[in-house]
Formats: structure tokens, C-alpha cells, sequence
């Protein structure tokens, strides 16, 4: 059987990307994929649950993507965070951003970036089962399904 290369190997491989050290990106880098990641992985489970008017599907993901709901998520997930995710975390955390959220606390837009900046960084890692298993955690203990 052949074993299947995931999204960011195929990337690659298409677009003849070389390899970066991922540590040498800056954590709102990092941010801005893990943003565009977390955003497909709920869109995906959305649209997978049901055919609907794209409205529809828009409002039932805005309330896992908004800062809000990552900022918690990721307060309920730090015990489960190993030192290195957590060193990711906390460097997207204090990122000095020069935008914020429109409906967000300067706090949990902070947390956001955090969480965000975590799951660009595992993404580029080709981490994706531990991006999968995070959000799942993180979405039951705030007692939230999709």
C-alpha cells in the first residue's frame, strides 16, 4: 500500500519549496498560517456535517474562529501543552501585533495569536494529527462540538 503525503508535502513538492528552519520564522508568521489551519480545520468539519447556504455555514464557524473561543480554548488547553508548544505558544502570545481584533479584548486577541502562532508552527511541522487531537481536546472542555 502506498503511503499518502499529506497537504504541506504536496505543497512542497508542486511549488519546489525548500526547506526553512521553522524557528527562524517570526511567531506572527507563524500566526497568520496557524490562522488560515484552525479556519479550515472548523470550516471543514462544518461543511462536512451538512450542506447548507454558505451563510449559514459562515455564522455556525464564526463562534469557534473569533478570539474569544481560541483564547479560551487555549487557557483550557495549557496543561496539556508540551514545553515546546507552550514556548511557541507564549511567543505568539507577546508578539507586538500592529493590528487587532475588532471584537476582541487586547487579551484574548494575544491568546488568539498564541494559538494561532501554535498551530502554524505544528502545521509546518507537518504535525497535523497533533494540530487535529489539540483542537479536539480544546473544543470539549469548553463543552463546544461541531
Amino acid at each position: 500500500m502506498e503511503k499518502s503525503i499529506s497537504l504541506l508535502e504536496q505543497i512542497k513538492q508542486k511549488f519546489a519549496l525548500k526547506e526553512v528552519d521553522i524557528r527562524t520564522y517570526s511567531p506572527l508568521t507563524l500566526a497568520y498560517i496557524g490562522d488560515s489551519i484552525f479556519d479550515l480545520i472548523i470550516r471543514t468539519v462544518v461543511v462536512e456535517r451538512g450542506n447548507e447556504p454558505a451563510n449559514k455555514l459562515h455564522h455556525k464557524t464564526v463562534k469557534y474562529v473569533k478570539a474569544e473561543t481560541q483564547a479560551a480554548m487555549i487557557e483550557a488547553l495549557m496543561p496539556e501543552l508540551t514545553d515546546e508548544e507552550m514556548a511557541v505558544y507564549k511567543r505568539g502570545r507577546n508578539a507586538k501585533s500592529y493590528t487587532s481584533a475588532k471584537n476582541a479584548s487586547i487579551g484574548d486577541y494575544r491568546k488568539a495569536t498564541g494559538l494561532e502562532a501554535l498551530m502554524g508552527y505544528l502545521y509546518l511541522q507537518d504535525r497535523t494529527e497533533r494540530i487535529l487531537e489539540l483542537i479536539q481536546i480544546g473544543l470539549h472542555k469548553l463543552n463546544m462540538t461541531l
